[in-house]
């Protein structure tokens, strides 16, 4: 490893010359560059261990565990944020020194499960994508990818149905080992000024999240809907290119996805940031074949069938209420074999481990046809 340079490089500058600065940058760079190859070699000499034993790549925990302490560590003036970004990526280019990480995820490319997928697991991940979330299941399942990530709930659209019976279908083999949270912008992009554009391509919930930006800027467009923004941001991008083609012509169809997706696909983006709501946030789940370990600030996640009696769902949460369990969230999908029957699904604070889980969930059973944990998992503590 290098020497220190001197003066310290973690202590603000005092007035000198640009040239002097940057001479200072350079110094700081070499150091830097340093650190991470011997940062980077360690990650190397676990991988054998964990390849050696048979330990998964992925370890939630101990990413929580990192990226907590560095954010304690750190004084400024970087913020948490940039922080933990920088270390997502360093220890991406980890993962893929131990082993390389396969990661699934719900396509097309573009998508916003692609974008927290990237953001989560970093440029070095290997990403691939499915054309369904029961797909992203089915990858860990057989397993064909360490891990997958599947959309959970929305703020402005509650849970995901598809998600929620992939639960159910995939107990025990697919486990949830961590949640991400995505900030939802939506971006209009196209190959013509906003003042020409005729038509706007992108799913029904997208047009129904800008419903009165698109009434009060392009009131006279005719809205086509898309079986997903990356699909509508890809048909797009070909009618502009047929349309350069045939004739040459503009093309004045827009599309609204992801940033990502207009970058993926060749259409500059005119608004970014159009939804109406700003608080719109998507929580995902990522998915493992293996129980993910404590971290220290976990979440439980359930699922549980009540017995056909009355307030079986009212004891069963008062279980919890007794046990001194925070229930965070709740859901119910039809079970699909009896009319009127339902699956619940609850997230609760704390770990599968610790004590008043145990005790809340083996008094729950007392109530229930089927109690089943989906994964204990670091909560997520910020929005990507």
């Amino acid at each position: 490893m290098s020497p220190p340079v001197s003066p310290d490089p973690r202590q603000p500058p005092a007035p000198q010359s640009l040239d002097a600065l940057r001479s200072r940058i350079d110094d700081v760079d070499r150091l830097l560059v340093s650190l991470l190859n011997e940062r980077a070699a360690l990650a190397a000499a676990i991988g054998d261990i964990k390849r050696a034993s048979g330990v998964a790549i992925y370890a939630p925990h101990r990413e929580a565990q990192v990226l907590a302490k560095v954010q304690a560590m750190s004084e400024g003036p970087l913020p948490p944020k940039a922080i933990e970004a920088i270390y997502r990526e360093i220890m991406s280019s980890s993962f893929a020194l131990e082993k390389g990480l396969s990661v699934a995820y719900l396509g097309p490319a573009g998508s916003f499960s692609h974008l927290a997928s990237s953001r989560h697991f970093g440029a070095n991940a290997d990403l691939q994508s499915t054309e369904t979330i029961a797909g992203v299941f089915g990858a860990i399942a057989r397993s064909e990818c360490e891990a997958g990530l599947v959309p959970v709930e929305n703020t402005l659209h509650g849970g995901v149905a598809e998600t929620l019976d992939g639960f159910v279908t995939y107990a025990g083999s697919a486990f949830v080992q961590a949640e991400v949270q995505l900030h939802v912008r939506h971006a209009l992009a196209a190959h013509c000024e906003l003042a020409r554009i005729e038509r706007v391509h992108s799913k029904p919930e997208v047009f129904a999240q800008c419903r009165a930006w698109l009434s009060e800027k392009l009131p006279r467009a005719q809205l086509v809907p898309a079986a997903s923004t990356s699909a509508a941001m890809q048909h797009v991008a070909q009618l502009s290119q047929l349309a350069q083609r045939a004739q040459p012509a503009p093309c004045f169809d827009a599309a609204i996805g992801s940033a990502l997706a207009a970058s993926l696909h060749g259409v500059p983006v005119l608004v970014d940031g159009m939804q109406d709501a700003a608080h719109n946030i998507t929580r995902f789940a990522v998915l493992g074949r293996a129980a993910a370990q404590r971290s220290g600030n976990d979440k439980t996640s359930l699922l549980f069938k009540t017995d056909d009696t009355p307030g079986a769902l009212a004891r069963v949460l008062g279980d919890f209420e007794r046990s001194g369990i925070n229930l965070t969230h709740i859901d119910k999908r039809p079970a699909g074999k009896a009319a009127w029957a339902y699956t619940f699904f609850i997230d609760a604070a704390g770990h599968a481990s610790e004590p008043a889980m145990q005790l809340a969930i083996e008094r729950a059973r007392q109530h229930c046809q089927e109690i089943v944990v989906l994964g204990s998992y670091p909560r997520s503590t910020r929005v990507l």
